[in-house]
């Protein structure tokens, strides 16, 4: 193939092919160059039917025309609108400023596309077929729109900074040597990143990426059997929303907006480990309806995530772990149904300030909740749950938590510490329960009073001959310890009943011991 020869500004270079001087000319003019046939099975980019020289331009000349085209025509401003067409050799811009806009629909590159370190002002590629886009470093000032393009070796858009927008709707992108299907690490997004109804089959990374609005993989699917991550988006920073959630199929995709009622909805889905750790997000990271297809070696990692609202209301992970460890948040809104079993979640060191279940979701399974997350003993989650419900004025859920932290706790103790502790449960409910201590000493003066009622009551020595016998005083003497009513001392019992007054003593001083106990806790809390 010759190569492009020099020219005079404006003049149309001798060299060209017929469908290349085509796109010369409407370059100049900024209008759109179609060369679409009108039937949709040989127009589309992404199939079989054969795309000859009447729809081939070199991608050389498509360089030439962005990097140092001719001036527009009159009254016009230049641009490169093509649609239609097979784009021949590698597009390589790296390192070029291309000031006119770029708009790309429908095409064929038969080579990767190279833009890295360019610059550009809006570059938009709509389902295209390419094979490789290698953009690390890319700069826009405008938007970056690759909305149903399939990239059969993977995108790389490493320390790339787009200017506002973001966009990979629709796109299929297939994994590159390293098993990456979107490397994109360090990169800037000025507004948002849409990534909408994206199929990637290779990991997604965005380690250390900002985002100045809000990051959408609703309905996308994620899946990587080739490396560790299917999403790999550790130091994450999002000023408002990550949305992890469904989209409507067959509709228009508008952000944030519930699909009609009848639209077909597609799950976000991901089938590989997720890492979102120490990411940072304005609004909420929100999981609706997620699901998660892990092997029990990979997990959804949210450790040490910092977020105003955690939506955790995904399907429940039959496999894999969830991990909490150090994540902040202000509200959590979940479903009891939404959370993995025993041995698959942690919550080590795991904040929040209020609890907004989403359907029901009774104390007894936001206990096993707790427990689940606990294989070993570990105070801090019920603690937290406890302070939580207290500052929701739930005062009598917040003692059953902290009485489940003790019958938790009383597993780990010794045989000893456990009998005690078994002591306090039946008693008092280690002081959460005060009301259950009076019941006790209520029962235990009537059946005294009752037995004294018969006992022989010789006076001690040293007794007032003026005080009566009274039985029922004389049994609460013995329950209440620190406090005289002047009866145990009045009176020397033989025999069984001495047995029966040590009883009540010592009962007496296990009731009050196990209410100060609970009594301490509760100040301690205070």
């Amino acid at each position: 193939m010759t190569e492009v020869t020099g020219r005079r500004a404006g003049d149309l270079p001798d060299d060209l092919t017929d469908v290349e001087a085509g796109m010369w000319q409407a370059f100049r003019n900024g209008s759109e160059y179609d060369l679409r046939h009108g039937d949709a099975a040989v127009d589309d980019p992404h199939g079989d039917s054969p795309w000859g020289p009447e729809r081939t331009v070199r991608a050389r000349v498509v360089c030439w025309l962005l990097l140092d085209g001719p001036p527009a025509l009159a009254g016009r401003v230049s641009s490169l609108k093509l649609t239609g067409m097979r784009i021949e050799g590698p597009l390589d811009l790296a390192g070029g400023t291309v000031v006119p806009y770029v708009e790309i629909k429908g095409c064929r590159f038969e080579q990767e596309v190279r833009l890295p370190e360019a610059r550009f002002t809006t570059v938009r590629l709509v389902d295209c077929a390419v094979p490789r886009l290698e953009a690390a470093r890319v700069h826009t000032e405008g938007d970056l729109h690759l909305p149903r393009c399939r990239f059969r070796r993977g995108v790389r858009l490493t320390d790339a900074q787009i200017g506002t927008d973001l966009m990979l709707n629709q796109a299929i992108v297939h994994r590159d040597r390293t098993g990456r299907s979107v490397a994109a690490d360090g990169l800037t997004v000025g507004q948002d990143l849409q990534a909408e109804l994206l199929q990637a089959y290779g990991e997604v990374s965005l380690r250390s990426a900002k985002v100045g609005v809000s990051l959408s993989l609703r309905g996308a699917r994620l899946a990587s059997p080739y490396t560790r991550y299917a999403l790999n988006a550790p130091r994450l920073t999002v000023e408002r929303t990550l949305y992890l959630t469904p989209a409507g199929l067959g509709a228009p995709l508008v952000g944030g907006v519930t699909p009609a009622r009848g639209t077909r909805i597609q799950h976000f889905e991901c089938q590989g480990a997720v890492r979102l750790d120490d990411g940072r997000f304005g609004d909420a990271v929100d999981l609706e309806r997620a699901r998660f297809v892990f092997t029990d070696e990979q997990a959804l990692s949210l450790r040490r995530v910092q977020a105003p609202e955690l939506r955790f209301l995904g399907e429940r992970p039959l496999r894999g772990q969830v991990l909490l460890s150090g994540a902040k948040i202000v509200t959590l809104v979940d479903r009891a149904e939404s959370w993995p079993g025993p041995g698959q979640l942690h919550m080590g060191g795991f904040t929040y300030e209020n609890l907004v279940p989403r359907g029901p979701f009774p104390l007894t399974e936001r206990l096993e909740w707790v427990a689940a997350a606990t294989a070993e003993y570990n105070p801090e989650p019920y603690e937290r749950l406890a302070a939580v419900l207290r500052a929701a004025g739930e005062d009598e859920d917040a003692r059953e938590v902290l009485l489940a932290k003790q019958r938790r706790r009383r597993e780990t103790l010794p045989p000893a510490a456990k009998l005690w502790g078994y002591l306090q449960d039946w008693t008092v409910a280690y002081g959460y329960r005060p009301g259950r201590a009076a019941v006790w000493m209520a029962v235990l003066w009537a059946a005294g009073s009752l037995a004294f009622a018969h006992a022989g009551h010789p006076p001690a020595g040293s007794g007032d001959p003026r005080r009566q016998w009274n039985p029922a005083l004389y049994a609460l003497d013995l329950l209440l310890p620190v406090i005289d009513f002047g009866q145990a001392s009045q009176w020397q019992l033989r025999g069984g009943w001495q047995w029966l007054s040590a009883a009540l003593v010592l009962l007496g001083w296990t009731l009050a011991t196990t209410v100060a106990a609970g009594a301490t806790r509760l100040l301690r809390r205070g």
